[in-house]
């Protein structure tokens, strides 16, 4: 039996992680304390670089966009999650569904394609240092944001409009905490060949792209540092490509393991809880990391706080 999406179909409803009355306010606390801290340290972050003359370098632009990206991402879910928590509801609109994976998918692509960027700025600097602010100009930067931008929003529209064209059936409960794309296509009753084609063309062409160009830039990287001759040197060369990629691989280990994960287990809730892991946690640890390691941020952070020695 079919429903049909365009005139009849009203609300999804998200089923979370449990259905257990005395979890739930332990979930809400949870997730509302790692949200404010994702949305605070993010937004500190960014503050830290616009106000600090010193930071405005390309790899401080790039990490600007990443910290702004990672507030929005994590926004896109987690509000939403913690609404339903507290007025024991499990519903979301059809719209507020379509919506909520739109810029899911959005967001995902955007933190894939800055962490791209960002290991082809470190490249640049390690393996061409003279001509770093020549080839990085404000210009080439300000290109590699807005095109990172243009394809992950022509991703976006094009996986939430081959949506819209399907029908869905009566059951419409989605095992997870938000709209994720494959969750949803589970509950259609016509065929998603071409959905499910798509999915992994764009997976390899605009999720396997950048990863590749990430193991390519860090290929040289490291071939450029055992080519340094003083170990002070390469623990200084190492020490500006550390936090990058911390984050990179916390970001695509944790999201192949969820999809893999899912892949073989075919058990919904267990995804549900592992892709806490890279919308969640992930955008949380990032101003950590890259304030721990990083004398400069740590600097700016003082100043922006307040604390001027």
């Amino acid at each position: 039996m079919k429903v049909d999406n365009k005139t009849q179909l009203s609300e999804f409803l998200l089923l979370g992680f449990s259905e257990v009355p005395a979890l739930q306010p332990v979930i809400f606390g949870l997730f509302l304390s790692m949200y404010l801290v994702t949305v605070a340290g993010n937004l500190l972050i960014v503050l830290a670089i616009l106000s600090d003359p010193h930071l405005h370098t390309p790899m401080y632009f790039f990490l600007s966009n990443l910290s702004l990206v990672d507030v929005c991402f994590t926004s896109t879910t987690v509000p939403k999650m913690l609404v339903n928590i507290q007025t024991q509801s499990k519903a979301i609109s059809y719209a507020g569904c379509i919506t909520q994976m739109f810029f899911f998918i959005l967001f995902v692509g955007l933190d894939d394609f800055l962490l791209a960027v960002m290991a082809y700025d470190r490249f640049v600097a390690i393996c061409h240092p003279l001509h770093y602010m020549v080839i990085m100009n404000p210009r080439l930067c300000v290109q590699l944001v807005l095109a990172s931008w243009i394809l992950s929003v022509l991703q976006a529209m094009l996986h939430s409009s081959m949506v819209l064209q399907l029908s869905f059936c009566i059951h419409l409960e989605i095992p997870h905490f938000f709209c994720e794309l494959s969750q949803v296509l589970r509950s259609v009753c016509s065929d998603t060949f071409l959905n499910d084609l798509m999915i992994y063309f764009t997976s390899v062409l605009l999720g396997g792209g950048p990863l590749a160009g990430i193991l390519y830039s860090y290929s040289k990287i490291i071939s450029a540092i055992r080519a340094i001759s003083s170990a002070q040197g390469k623990n200084k060369a190492f020490s500006t490509c550390a936090s990058h990629l911390s984050i990179v691989s916390l970001f695509y280990c944790t999201g192949l393991g969820v999809y893999l994960g899912s892949a073989i287990s075919q058990n919904p809730h267990s995804t549900a809880t592992a892709s806490v892991i890279y919308t969640v946690v992930t955008p949380m640890l990032n101003p950590f990391i890259y304030s721990l390691r990083n004398t400069d941020m740590k600097r700016a952070l003082k100043r922006s706080l307040g604390g001027k020695s």
